[in-house]
């Protein structure tokens, strides 16, 4: 219901706008959420406005190094992204990273989703290596703050598997498109749509590799899964 859920936000960006004035945290908050709702539903310039001007107020209320600012310059780097401008995007998302190595550490989970997200833009840009590195540093964070079975180092596992993928190395991509697949399987539930898209994206290795009925196999169950799901 995100149509709804904007107009309770705007609602409530009004009232702090008039009890707090226009620069203040809950304001930028309210800014924010409501860019995030904005970017759903499609509205990427919407939402690039609403969450630069989150950005701004936090900036100005916090500095320039504030957890806050990090997440708005992240924020702003998935739209961008969404917009097609990658360079725009890996800049925004690599101060998020930079700020957030400084507040908490190298090995905190904030940090490993600027690393991901990171990786997802230079796998845009085709810096595969790149971005395979960036990938694995969100992994390997991941396996040691949540272990080896949690729903985050399957999506990490996943991406990797892209990336291996579009390097031609199709063993190395089916290995850990399996590991995220048992994890999603083992957490979720064999009709989950993250199963679904697990087992979509093995179909499509096995493809490569010339298995076609393992292809078929794999991608029948995800379109069953997509069916009862959808």
């Amino acid at each position: 219901q995100l149509g709804e859920a904007g107009q309770a936000l705007k609602r409530a960006l009004a009232i702090a706008e008039k009890v707090y004035g226009p620069d203040h945290p809950e304001v930028a908050a309210d800014a924010s959420n409501i860019g995030t709702i904005l970017k759903a539903q499609g509205d990427l310039a919407g939402a690039l406005q609403y969450t630069q001007r989150s950005l701004a107020i936090d900036e100005k209320v916090y500095g320039p190094d504030h957890p806050n600012v990090a997440r708005d310059a992240n924020n702003i780097g998935q739209i961008l992204k969404a917009q097609g401008d990658l360079a725009g995007a890996l800049q925004y998302t690599q101060r998020a990273l930079v700020i957030d190595e400084k507040v908490y550490g190298p090995d905190h989970p904030k940090v490993a989703i600027r690393a991901n997200n990171i990786g997802t833009i230079l796998q845009a840009q085709g810096d595969l290596a790149g971005a395979l590195q960036y990938t694995q540093r969100a992994l390997v964070i991941d396996e040691k703050v949540y272990g080896p079975d949690h729903p985050k180092v399957a999506i990490r596992a996943n991406n990797i598997g892209q990336i291996l993928k579009a390097q031609g190395d199709l063993a190395g991509a089916l290995q850990y498109t399996q590991r995220a697949l048992a994890i999603d399987e083992k957490v979720y539930g064999p009709d989950h749509p993250n199963v679904a898209r697990d087992a979509n994206n093995i179909g499509t290795i096995l493809e490569d590799q010339g298995d076609l009925p393992g292809a078929l196999q794999y991608t029948q169950r995800a379109l069953a899964i997509d069916e009862k799901v959808y």
